[in-house]
């Protein structure tokens, strides 16, 4: 397939763009390529507006009519002179919650751009995405995709136990399609017992480490539920698995997220949990939180309220309550404080896992470790943390975030797991201001990356279709550009001060807030805010330069000097 089948018009002159942040609309000549859309102003061309086509989400299009009557000449003929023409209208509602329009003065232009728009954001062949053509100038192909490597994360492991080891199981991808090459399991299992385990859990996402808490040596696990089915079936091998992380006389917990109910509704389809008999020492915890359709309907609404300027205060609480947004972040941190509860305070052993195990297993492990571990709260290990537990651990991207809030398409297996996991670090961010290196920037340039980028990392569902489709030698890494000096000094909080305590966040209503720095990104002026962070900015490096000065004056006042008491021929 060619780009030049699917454009049908590659330029119009006389273009009118409305766009929130501007003062008003911009005329110019817009022109479609095979990855943007440009609009160039009119006369001067000063000002180039640049959209890339795969962060449309949905194209509205509407026809005018126009037309005029000229009266009759005096004399001439009594009959009316009517002309008339046709212009049109194009809404583009994007991925990132903005919403363009486009007066187009032809009609048959107008359709033939829409057309052109709606074919090119479709496009779903991996390796026709734009992040396969970007080339900056100030980076290398291979930068920034060896960064957090499994083996990195099991070194420092080493430093703290040997009751793990990093096995290449899955070298091949045999064992779990899903799993990076190389997992972390326990040193007293062999790779027979873990690739026997793996058949027996869905997708072979066998129980492997995620977190080890150094503070009293507790583990936290993750996989995809036990095939048992409705025959209760069992697995020698993965009982031993979990059974050797456990001493004698020691207990664990099973956090499940899905609730008792669906968890025995997935038995009688070939799924279910671990049996108690089978599993002594294990303890299983029902925490539902949704994923799939009903999270996706809650997303979309929210996104409907916070664009109706009609609301009165009273309607809009409404709206807002009515979408159970808030109530998935709540219980999303509610079950991570479980889990970071049961390893900190408990000195419990963790297993996570719902059904497939790549969603709502990797929103509590992640999180959960934000909420353990000091390292995770820097700009570098949180970096390593999306790697690790997003990225390498398998959460299906491509299918989740194929459409956003505004698309008429309504798929089966698009979910804002993602966005929701980056609304309740936000949460966290608000609560402790002073405890994570990144801000607010960063969580967006994330959600903004994760739904349309011109980078690789979030491409494809899993590591084995990355290395199908050569991602990491084809395309850039977000880290990459987003580690340049002139480029993360974006991202910081210049508020962070490093907290070596655990974190533990208020979950009561009035504690989580609506995330208005996303919702509204594009619908209130940001502009006091951004001079508001630019003054914090300032003064804190004021403070800090003033007092590196006032120390080092201190330091020349005490201190010796070196050179004093030497002499030339010395």
């Amino acid at each position: 397939m060619e780009f030049s089948e699917l454009i049908k018009t590659a330029t119009v002159e006389k273009a009118l763009l409305w766009r929130p942040g501007l003062p008003g609309p911009v005329r110019g000549t817009l022109c479609i390529t095979s990855h943007h859309l440009l609009l160039s102003s009119c006369p001067r061309g000063d000002l180039e507006l640049w959209l890339l086509i795969r962060n449309v989400d949905a194209v509205e299009k509407r026809v005018q009519n126009l037309g005029w009557y000229q009266p009759p000449r005096t004399g001439g003929s009594p009959r009316d002179t009517r002309v008339s023409g046709s212009s049109g209208t194009i809404t583009l509602r994007c991925k990132d919650l903005k919403v363009l329009q486009l007066e187009i003065p032809d009609m048959e232009q107008c359709l033939n751009v829409a057309s052109s728009i709606e074919a090119l954001s479709s496009v779903d062949s991996v390796m026709m995405m734009y992040p396969f053509f970007h080339r900056p100038p100030s980076l290398r192909l291979e930068q920034g995709w060896h960064q957090f490597p499994p083996e990195r994360f099991f070194q420092r492991l080493c430093s703290q136990t040997n009751q793990w080891r990093l096995s290449t199981v899955n070298r091949d991808f045999s064992a779990c399609p899903s799993y990076p090459e190389a997992v972390i399991v326990p040193a007293a299992v062999g790779d027979d017992t873990v690739t026997k385990a793996a058949r027996f859990r869905q997708g072979g996402r066998f129980p492997v480490l995620s977190y080890f808490h150094p503070k009293n040596g507790t583990a936290l696990l993750r996989s995809s539920q036990p095939l048992t089915g409705p025959n209760r079936r069992r697995c020698r091998e993965d009982e031993k698995l979990l059974g050797t992380i456990l001493d004698e006389g020691e207990r664990g917990f099973i956090i499940d997220t899905r609730s008792a109910q669906a968890a025995k509704q997935a038995r009688m389809s070939g799924g279910g949990t671990e049996p108690k008999a089978a599993y002594p020492q294990w303890r299983r915890l029902h925490r539902a939180l949704e994923r799939g359709r009903p999270l996706q309907e809650s997303f979309i609404r929210l996104v409907e309220a916070c664009s109706d300027p009609s609301l009165s205060v009273d309607r809009w609480l409404a709206r807002l309550d009515g979408s159970r947004w808030l109530s998935h972040v709540k219980a999303a941190l509610s079950t991570a404080c479980l889990a970071a509860q049961c390893l900190d305070r408990e000195d419990c052993k963790v297993l996570v896992h719902g059904a497939e195990g790549t969603d709502t297993t990797l929103l509590v492990t992640a999180l959960a470790q934000l909420i353990l571990d000091p390292s995770c709260r820097s700009l570098q290990g949180f970096q390593g943390l999306l790697e690790r537990e997003w990225i390498q651990a398998g959460h299906p991207f491509q299918l989740r975030c194929a459409r956003s809030a505004s698309s008429h398409a309504r798929g089966k297996q698009e979910a804002p797991l993602f966005l929701l996991f980056l609304d309740c670090v936000w949460q966290l961010g608000r609560q402790f201001p002073f405890s994570l290196e990144f801000g607010e920037e960063l969580l967006l340039t994330l959600f903004d990356n994760a739904y349309a980028s011109a980078y690789g990392t979030f491409l494809c569902n899993n590591e084995k279709e990355r290395s199908l489709c050569k991602v990491k030698e084809s395309t850039h890494s977000l880290w990459a550009w987003l580690n340049q000096p002139e480029e993360r000094r974006k991202f910081l909080n210049p508020l962070y001060s490093h907290n070596p305590l655990v974190i533990w966040p208020s979950v009561e209503p009035q504690s989580i807030q609506l995330w208005q720095g996303l919702f509204l990104r594009w619908i209130r002026p940001s502009q006091h805010l951004e001079e508001a962070r630019r003054e914090i900015q300032r003064l804190v490096e004021g403070n800090k330069n003033s007092s590196e000065e006032s120390t080092g004056k201190r330091l020349s006042q005490t201190l010796p000097d070196p050179t004093a008491g030497t002499g030339n021929g010395r």
